[in-house]
């Protein structure tokens, strides 16, 4: 287990989750990838996208078959559309700890407003990556909500 992935680890394990996280030979760094990886539905793949919103970072959690509509990040936050931006992979690793293709939806470089897509509630279980473009943890929809301690919105199209 790689250095970031074992930090995911710690985390699970600090916050109580009995939750391990597994490694792959093959690459999980897409939605696409991590389902067929895990040999699951598109949907139940976390995608963690980090946002910038009126200047500050936002994790958003959605599911793996959607996309992220800036116009529901500008309503909820109250945001202009030129507020409302991707970050970029150095923000990115910034603010999370994580590259690109690997972010946890926890255990942050630093603390995040995190909201998570209402449409993963379809799934009893959902994926999540765990620090690496190489590991996933399987976890709860409800226990990922009471981990992250995010909001949940309609944020996806």
């Amino acid at each position: 287990m790689t250095d970031s992935a074992a930090r995911v680890q710690a985390a699970l394990d600090a916050l109580g989750a009995n939750i391990r996280v597994q490694v792959f030979d093959v690459p999980t760094a897409t939605a696409q990838e991590a389902a067929d990886a895990i040999g699951c539905e598109l949907g139940a793949i976390v995608k963690s996208l980090c946002f910038m919103v009126a200047g500050e970072p936002v994790l958003v959690l959605a599911a793996g078959d959607r996309r992220v509509d800036s116009k529901a990040l500008r309503r909820i936050f109250g945001a202009s559309k030129r507020q409302v931006t991707i970050a970029d992979p150095e923000t990115v690793l910034h603010v999370t700890g994580y590259e690109v293709g690997g972010v946890p939806p926890l255990g942050h470089a630093q603390p995040l407003k995190t909201l998570i897509d209402q449409s993963l509630a379809r799934f009893a279980t959902v994926y999540a990556a765990a620090g690496t473009p190489h590991a996933i943890f399987p976890i709860a929809y409800e226990t990922l909500v009471a981990l992250t301690g995010a909001g949940v919105e309609e944020v996806t199209s």
